[in-house]
């Protein structure tokens, strides 16, 4: 069988550090992938098998055989109906994600994504950062739609990476939760860390990592009410899990406690949430770039039929 076939020593400064961040820095993927390729028994030591949180010690030689079968890092040129731009220039592309594409490829993962469609379209963009996440600097769940901005060149990726980093970049979201919050203007101010039961769920913990999300209520339906939600971190999953924490979850969402006969009646198959529009500072000129994204029909005909009284 035809394999990807690596050997990666474990630097001195990272002896003690768990098996998944230590390959995750060697080898130049994201923590998940590595995670997954332990799981999956493609990292061994001294003929071992490494599990993904083993610590592990300086010097020590990590063989790395990843099937090219399975690789789930492979990233898939593909053009992917219903991905419009909405900013473009030499240095950064602004797209409109449609739901059900993955901003990179990860494990797990077999549907089409951001950087796979770019260069489905002729798009060239940044090498920098890991090879599966080229020109990414922020993500989008798979379920949730609208702006995103893709590096093109490597300038552009080390200076917007870091705008993101700094919380200088203004992302406006919209979401759908169910019930009406209270107050109708708010922060949620809940440190965010992984489920202890649950790999993929994100949870409110005291240990977790600080995360902050400001609210404000457009308009209220009586079953749910629409908001215009501003994070000033940038946690996975972080709207999602504050509202849900607060018990007025994203419609639709029932990863995270939405009331799926609500869902199903407002015809949603996903969370109710929109990146509506993302500012920030262009990393060539200075100017101020703000691209906005329209509502996708599944989002605009739940909303109409909760205007109507239809649910």
């Amino acid at each position: 069988m035809n394999a990807v076939e690596r050997d990666e020593r474990v630097p001195a400064e990272l002896g003690g550090a768990r098996a998944d961040a230590v390959l995750a820095a060697v080898a130049g993927v994201s923590r998940s992938a590595a995670a997954a390729w332990c799981v999956a028994g493609f990292v061994t030591s001294d003929g071992k098998t490494v599990g993904k949180s083993d610590r592990l010690v300086a010097g020590a030689v990590l063989r790395i055989r990843v099937p090219a079968s399975v690789d789930p890092l492979a990233v898939i040129v593909e053009t992917v109906d219903g991905m419009g731009i909405l900013y473009d220039d030499d240095d950064l592309v602004v797209i409109d994600k449609p739901v059900g594409v993955a901003a990179h490829p990860s494990p797990g993962w077999v549907g089409p994504t951001v950087v796979g469609a770019l260069a489905g379209a002729g798009y060239r963009i940044s090498t920098s950062g890991a090879t599966e996440r080229a020109g990414i600097v922020h993500r989008l769940d798979v379920g949730t739609s609208g702006a995103m901005v893709v590096a093109k060149t490597e300038h552009a990726y080390t200076v917007l990476k870091r705008a993101f980093k700094e919380r200088t970049v203004e992302k406006v979201y919209h979401a759908l939760v169910q019930g009406l919050p209270d107050p109708l203007v708010g922060t949620i101010d809940a440190p965010i860390g992984r489920h202890p039961a649950h790999d993929w769920r994100f949870a409110v913990l005291e240990d977790g990592r600080p995360s902050r999300t400001h609210y404000t209520v457009l308009e209220a339906f009586g079953k749910a009410s629409l908001l215009e939600v501003n994070l000033e971190t940038g946690r996975t999953h972080q709207i999602r899990v504050h509202f849900s924490a607060l018990r007025h979850p994203c419609v639709g969402d029932l990863t995270y406690g939405a009331d799926p006969r609500l869902a199903a009646n407002l015809g949603l198959t996903r969370q109710w949430l929109h990146a509506q529009k993302l500012t920030f500072e262009h990393p060539v000129s200075g100017d101020t770039v703000s691209a906005t994204s329209p509502y996708p029909n599944d989002l605009q005909y739940a909303l109409d039929a909760l205007a109507a009284g239809n649910v």
